[in-house]
């Protein structure tokens, strides 16, 4: 996010003494990507952000992930994973992984209480907001967030998430093990969003001013690598890690709404590529907001049938009517999985009723993974499984 932000209290030259009021010296924390070799920013803290006093295992939710065999497409309908209990739900601990592979998890919950202090060490987490308000209080800051947001949450930052007002926080959490940005094609070789970018920089929010917390003896859930695979551990701060009285640089947690993204389109079907949003190491994001249609006199504005030679193909169905998934059972809060080496399209029907359509009312956030995606203990818990059938109108024997 190479985007210049300064907020708080920082000296006029980096690396050099910062003292407090009283005389005594600010602690400078550099966090950056890639070694020293990519985006980073400057902290200055009041404690010494790496002094702990305690470290304990934390269990980590169900990460099991079960294999896509046989090869199906899949449909699971995440708002059957949460009943009334999600009062007593938190934005961490209480996700349930959906899918998953070695380069991305996603996750989903519903949830009503403020979470424990968290940091995800594995990667960046790219989580879009389906319904409800919080308020993201970081380590930067604090960002408002609000049904359409997408809340970039930088790999380390810690942070945590406390909903605001009487309706259910639900969450669509993509997990990276890796940088989640904006695609490369849409950057000046400095960093700054093109003209051809569906978005800009004004559509980016960022922490405004710093969030100063006091306290002793303060837990965080940290999410890390482990020697098979991922683990977690509970430290203990002498301090709060919100001490932080300013910083500056191009690495930072952000907002970004969906409906802030300009939808790119053409006389015929656009391929997926116009509607992608950010990328991370071997997976893309891609938002389908309501948009004008193909405007050839002869054009099928649905997505003609194609098989994903390389890619695992997965759609969060977030608001409208999606049209190609006519009459076959998706809706608000379902996700449809079309693996690679399984040709996929429209549904029976829907071709023919999109002929002379001129916009489609339809969100969707989809993900597309360059490895085989499998089911987590959510996916497995929420499938339908009739969906696989539904182009041919007939099961197994």
């Amino acid at each position: 996010m190479a985007y210049y932000r300064r907020v708080g209290d920082i000296p006029p030259k980096r690396h050099t003494q910062h003292r407090t009021p009283e005389g005594g010296l600010y602690y400078e924390e550099l966090m950056g990507e890639e070694g020293f070799s990519s985006d980073s920013s400057l902290l200055y803290h009041s404690g010494v952000p790496s002094a702990i006093v305690d470290a304990t295992p934390w269990e980590l939710p169900d990460q099991t992930l079960t294999e896509n065999r046989p090869l199906l497409p899949r449909h699971l309908k995440l708002h059957d994973l949460f009943d009334e209990d999600w009062k007593a739900v938190d934005a961490v601990t209480g996700r349930r992984l959906v899918l998953g592979n070695a380069d991305v998890r996603l996750s989903y919950v519903v949830c009503g209480e403020a979470s424990p202090l968290y940091r995800n060490a594995i990667g960046d987490e790219c989580v879009y907001v389906e319904s409800g308000s919080a308020t993201v209080e970081t380590v930067f800051g604090v960002l408002s967030a609000r049904q359409g947001d997408y809340v970039l949450l930088p790999r380390a930052t810690t942070h945590r998430w406390v909903p605001t007002g009487s309706d259910p926080l639900r969450l669509y959490v993509i997990e990276a093990n890796s940088h989640i940005a904006p695609p490369k094609r849409y950057l000046s070789r400095y960093g700054q969003l093109l003209e051809h970018a569906p978005y800009c920089e004004r559509d980016l929010h960022g922490p405004g001013e710093p969030l100063l917390a006091e306290g002793t003896d303060v837990e965080v859930l940290v999410k890390h690598r482990g020697s098979r695979g991922i683990t977690g551990t509970r430290y203990v701060y002498p301090t709060h890690p919100f001490d932080v009285v300013g910083w500056d640089g191009c690495l930072y947690p952000y907002t970004f709404n969906i409906s802030d993204f300009e939808p790119i389109t053409g006389r015929v079907h656009q391929p997926p590529p116009v509607h992608q949003v950010f990328e991370g190491t071997n997976f893309v994001v891609c938002n389908f907001v309501p948009r004008k249609v193909d405007y050839h006199p002869l054009s099928v504005p649905v997505p003609y049938y194609h098989s994903n030679v390389d890619s695992d193909e997965v759609m969060f169905y977030c608001g409208g009517n999606y049209e190609a998934r006519k009459g076959s059972g998706i809706g608000q809060g379902s996700i449809s999985l079309h693996p690679g080496g399984h040709s996929h399209g429209p549904q029976p029907g829907a071709v023919e009723r999109s002929l002379g359509v001129e916009f489609f009312d339809e969100l969707a956030v989809m993900v597309d993974t360059f490895r085989p995606l499998e089911l987590g203990e959510g996916g497995l818990a929420s499938e339908d499984p009739a969906y696989a059938w539904t182009w041919s109108g007939r099961g197994p024997a």
